[in-house]
């Protein structure tokens, strides 16, 4: 069955065609979920949430760009309104923002994946969602405020604190690795 006559079927609420609209795209939404989630518990969840969502609101795709790309879109923003509602967010002013970014020192080995993937995890919410959608996603400061209802000033100042955190736990990566290697030439 092609992406379009599988589509049309969803819209038609044929349960075949959803379960297999899941099987050919839960990976890669599962993905975008996981980058928004605190753990691979929670990810699951919001995934089972944006697949609800993408079949309830099929209707509205209009065959216009990328059906995956609108299919990503609609789960960040399930996860997103999920966050919305338990006020994560904190407002800031905006005067007090610093401008400066963090600039983490990467030695040639670089950092694995899977801890990188680990201490954005680890990331308060806020920190997690606003980081994840202007570094990983390149949504714009004035976007991430609208999508979460925030100002551009508690977006910059939210990113700029996951910024912080990050490059303490990458330093921390680093002595540890060093002490390790210094441990195993002795």
């Amino acid at each position: 069955m092609t992406l379009e006559e599988l589509i049309l079927n969803c819209k038609k609420q044929d349960l075949k065609a959803q379960e297999e609209l899941y099987k050919k795209f839960s990976g890669i939404l599962f993905a975008v979920c996981l980058k928004y989630s605190p753990n691979y518990h929670e990810a699951e969840d919001n995934l089972q949430d944006a697949f609800l969502t993408i079949f309830q609101r099929i209707e509205q795709f209009k065959s216009k760009g990328s059906f995956e790309g609108w299919m990503k879109r609609v789960a960040i923003n399930t996860v997103l309104q999920k966050y919305r509602k338990k006020k994560i967010f904190h407002l800031s002013n905006e005067e007090q923002i610093e401008a400066e970014e963090e600039v983490v020192e990467v030695e040639d080995n670089q950092v694995p994946l899977d801890f990188l993937l680990k201490i954005v995890q680890e990331l308060p919410n806020r920190y997690r969602l606003v980081f994840t959608m202007y570094v990983l996603d390149d949504y714009s400061h004035k976007e991430i405020a609208d999508s979460v209802g925030i100002s551009v000033g508690t977006s910059k100042s939210n990113l700029a604190r996951a910024r912080g955190i990050l490059k303490i736990k990458i330093e921390d990566y680093y002595k540890v690795k060093s002490k390790n290697i210094h441990l195993k030439d002795q």
